[in-house]
């Protein structure tokens, strides 16, 4: 059988985890308040919404000390890996070229929207265009709209018309 794991087994954290505890029990108590938060009125995706900031928020950091500050070991980034205080699969998207501002994992995966888009995140702010003109809006991404998405809408949907088009054609000639 193997070993029983308990926290008293655990190793402890290496050195310099003390300067950043504080900050990580912050997200953590963030995390509980989101996850016990009311649900009451909110769609079923809208539940996530808070939990998936905060763990993008707490990757960050841990992402920003170690790569761009240089403030933690190599050992206190594969502890914190390893215990869950950061999303390694999401931080190893960041550091790929185009991947930078990414939020969440499920971004990437286009086969969970329709027309197999992709996330606001992960389009250019050169292609985004206000759809309420210049102005600001009335919470963040209000009124933000992807040319690049409507463009790809738009593509399909000539095919669908296309492809249409040319069965009605074949079947007018089944016909006579």
């Amino acid at each position: 059988m193997p070993p029983i794991r308990s926290r008293n087994s655990r190793k402890p954290p290496p050195a310099g985890f003390e300067d950043i505890e504080d900050t990580l029990l912050e997200y953590a108590n963030k995390m509980r308040d989101a996850q016990n938060a009311s649900h009451e009125g909110k769609k079923k995706h809208e539940t996530t919404w808070p939990i998936f900031q905060i763990s993008h928020a707490r990757s960050r950091y841990v992402y920003d000390l170690y790569y761009e500050r240089e403030a933690i070991s190599k050992q206190l980034y594969d502890w914190l890996l390893k215990n869950g205080y950061a999303d390694a699969n999401l931080i190893a998207k960041w550091k790929k070229q185009g991947y930078e501002k990414l939020c969440c994992l499920r971004c990437v995966q286009t086969k969970e929207t329709n027309f197999s888009g992709t996330c606001i995140c992960r389009v250019p702010k050169a292609s985004l265009r206000r759809e309420d003109g210049e102005g600001g809006g009335d919470g963040a991404g209000a009124g933000i709209q992807c040319r690049l998405s409507k463009r790809k809408q738009r593509t399909k949907y000539l095919k669908k018309e296309k492809a249409y088009a040319r069965g009605a054609k074949r079947n007018k000639l089944f016909e006579l």
